[in-house]
């Protein structure tokens, strides 16, 4: 066990079974009445993000989470399947764990997955990725890019809103965070 004392930011603190880590901190010793911490802690799991206040000298439970960096070799159904950078073992990744960051993974791409205990607990991607347009509509003379948008599917089957000039066999450079469309990358 460890106390306030021993929060910082990136710390991961186990809480009622959930992993929170530390986004902010900040110790607060008022002129009257005792010391505290306030903390605003993310939910590791979910994202949900909730403030939170401990008395100076509490007790609290520190997690160890690894940060390793992995390969994303392929997808089997309902898992995915990295290597180990360092040591080239496999690791088998639920679907559910993946998330949202399976629009954006192409195979031999370098990931970084938090791990606790062994069990995986979130795939951490790159800010940004390239990502080549498979399908849309053809765009028409006369479209520019401050006109509007349309819909375009890139390689890994995701649907991403792009500006109306760009064509099939484009490869555009996308936020793995939102999703949205960042420029055109050329070769």
């Amino acid at each position: 066990m460890a106390s306030t004392a021993d929060i910082k930011n990136g710390v991961v603190l186990s809480i009622d079974g959930q992993l929170w880590s530390v986004i902010e901190f900040q110790h607060v010793k008022p002129g009257k009445g005792g010391a505290f911490v306030r903390t605003k802690l993310k939910n590791v799991v979910t994202g949900k993000t909730v403030d939170r206040t401990y008395n100076a000298g509490a007790k609290i439970e520190i997690e160890n989470v690894d940060r390793r960096d992995y390969t994303y070799l392929y997808n089997d159904g309902d898992s995915f399947v990295f290597m180990d950078q360092a040591d080239y073992d496999q690791l088998q990744v639920p679907a559910a764990t993946v998330g949202d960051a399976a629009n954006f993974m192409l195979e031999n791409q370098s990931v970084t997955i938090a791990m606790n205990n062994g069990n995986p607990l979130y795939v951490e991607l790159p800010a940004s990725v390239i990502l080549e347009i498979t399908y849309t509509e053809p765009g028409l003379q006369g479209d520019r890019s401050t006109g509007g948008t349309k819909d375009a599917t890139v390689e890994t089957g995701y649907q991403i809103q792009v500006p109306l000039f760009l064509e099939t066999g484009t490869k555009v450079k996308v936020d793995t965070r939102t999703g949205d469309y960042l420029g055109r990358v050329n070769d």
